[in-house]
Protein backbone atom coordinates (compact mmCIF):
# COMPACT_ATOMS: atom_id res chain seq x y z
CA UNK A 1 0.00 0.00 0.00
CA UNK A 2 1.67 3.31 -0.99
CA UNK A 3 2.17 5.76 1.24
CA UNK A 4 2.37 9.53 0.67
CA UNK A 5 3.20 11.91 3.91
CA UNK A 6 3.20 15.47 3.38
CA UNK A 7 4.40 18.50 5.58
CA UNK A 8 5.08 22.05 5.77
CA UNK A 9 2.00 23.86 5.77
CA UNK A 10 1.39 26.49 8.07
CA UNK A 11 0.24 30.40 8.65
CA UNK A 12 2.62 33.01 7.33
CA UNK A 13 1.72 36.51 6.27
CA UNK A 14 1.83 37.89 2.69
CA UNK A 15 5.23 38.55 1.04
CA UNK A 16 6.49 35.12 3.66
CA UNK A 17 7.55 31.76 2.83
CA UNK A 18 6.93 28.25 3.43
CA UNK A 19 8.41 25.40 1.98
CA UNK A 20 6.28 21.77 1.73
CA UNK A 21 7.64 18.41 1.58
CA UNK A 22 6.34 14.85 0.05
CA UNK A 23 7.70 11.89 0.97
CA UNK A 24 6.13 8.56 -0.80
CA UNK A 25 7.14 5.05 -0.44
CA UNK A 26 5.69 1.90 -1.67
CA UNK A 27 4.23 3.34 -4.86
CA UNK A 28 3.56 0.33 -6.82
CA UNK A 29 5.93 0.56 -10.18
CA UNK A 30 7.83 3.66 -9.14
CA UNK A 31 7.30 7.22 -9.28
CA UNK A 32 6.07 8.49 -12.54
CA UNK A 33 5.60 12.27 -11.89
CA UNK A 34 5.25 13.87 -8.18
CA UNK A 35 3.21 17.19 -8.40
CA UNK A 36 1.58 19.50 -5.81
CA UNK A 37 -2.35 20.33 -6.32
CA UNK A 38 -3.98 22.82 -4.30
CA UNK A 39 -7.43 23.42 -3.27
CA UNK A 40 -8.96 27.20 -2.03
CA UNK A 41 -12.35 26.90 -0.39
CA UNK A 42 -14.40 25.51 -2.97
CA UNK A 43 -14.51 22.48 -5.49
CA UNK A 44 -11.96 23.76 -7.53
CA UNK A 45 -8.32 22.09 -7.79
CA UNK A 46 -5.34 23.69 -9.33
CA UNK A 47 -2.29 22.24 -10.64
CA UNK A 48 0.75 24.59 -8.68
CA UNK A 49 3.39 22.52 -10.02
CA UNK A 50 5.02 19.08 -11.28
CA UNK A 51 8.01 17.43 -11.06
CA UNK A 52 9.74 14.01 -12.54
CA UNK A 53 12.17 11.95 -11.68
CA UNK A 54 14.77 13.20 -14.64
CA UNK A 55 13.85 17.05 -12.96
CA UNK A 56 11.21 17.82 -16.25
CA UNK A 57 8.98 20.36 -14.32
CA UNK A 58 5.71 22.19 -14.99
CA UNK A 59 4.11 25.41 -13.13
CA UNK A 60 1.14 26.84 -12.95
CA UNK A 61 0.80 30.00 -14.47
CA UNK A 62 0.00 31.58 -11.01
CA UNK A 63 2.98 30.23 -9.50
CA UNK A 64 5.86 30.99 -11.91
CA UNK A 65 8.54 32.67 -10.49
CA UNK A 66 7.77 32.46 -6.75
CA UNK A 67 7.40 28.83 -6.44
CA UNK A 68 10.18 26.08 -7.16
CA UNK A 69 9.68 22.59 -7.04
CA UNK A 70 12.41 19.96 -6.55
CA UNK A 71 13.01 16.41 -6.08
CA UNK A 72 15.44 13.97 -4.41
CA UNK A 73 14.96 11.47 -5.83
CA UNK A 74 17.44 8.90 -3.08
CA UNK A 75 14.59 9.89 -0.96
CA UNK A 76 11.94 9.71 -3.03
CA UNK A 77 11.08 13.59 -1.81
CA UNK A 78 9.40 16.02 -3.45
CA UNK A 79 10.22 19.59 -1.99
CA UNK A 80 7.71 23.03 -2.75
CA UNK A 81 9.60 26.38 -2.06
CA UNK A 82 7.09 28.97 -1.49
CA UNK A 83 8.06 32.42 -1.64
CA UNK A 84 6.63 35.57 -1.84
CA UNK A 85 2.95 34.28 -0.87
CA UNK A 86 -0.19 35.72 -1.64
CA UNK A 87 -3.15 35.63 0.27
CA UNK A 88 -5.06 34.11 -2.68
CA UNK A 89 -2.20 31.20 -2.30
CA UNK A 90 -4.40 29.92 0.53
CA UNK A 91 -5.28 26.59 -0.13
CA UNK A 92 -5.26 23.36 1.22
CA UNK A 93 -2.30 21.77 -1.06
CA UNK A 94 -2.51 18.01 -1.82
CA UNK A 95 0.85 15.69 -2.98
CA UNK A 96 0.36 13.48 -6.10
CA UNK A 97 1.90 10.81 -7.08
CA UNK A 98 1.48 9.11 -10.60
CA UNK A 99 3.57 5.95 -11.53
CA UNK A 100 3.98 5.35 -14.80
CA UNK A 101 1.17 3.44 -15.88
CA UNK A 102 -1.01 6.06 -14.56
CA UNK A 103 -2.44 5.36 -10.99
CA UNK A 104 -2.54 7.63 -8.90
CA UNK A 105 -1.30 8.56 -4.95
CA UNK A 106 -2.57 11.28 -3.20
CA UNK A 107 -1.67 12.75 0.17
CA UNK A 108 -4.28 13.98 2.74
CA UNK A 109 -2.93 17.41 2.52
CA UNK A 110 -1.80 19.94 4.07
CA UNK A 111 -3.06 23.60 5.33
CA UNK A 112 -1.21 26.70 3.98
CA UNK A 113 -3.19 30.13 4.71
CA UNK A 114 -1.43 33.14 3.75
CA UNK A 115 -2.58 36.59 5.69
CA UNK A 116 -2.96 40.15 4.03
Amino acid sequence: QARIVESGGGLVQAGGSLRLSCTASEVIGGIGVMAWVRQPPGPRRELVASITPSNITNYGESVKGRFTISIDNARNTMFLQMNSLKPEDTAVYYCRVTSPAGREYWGRGNQVTVSS
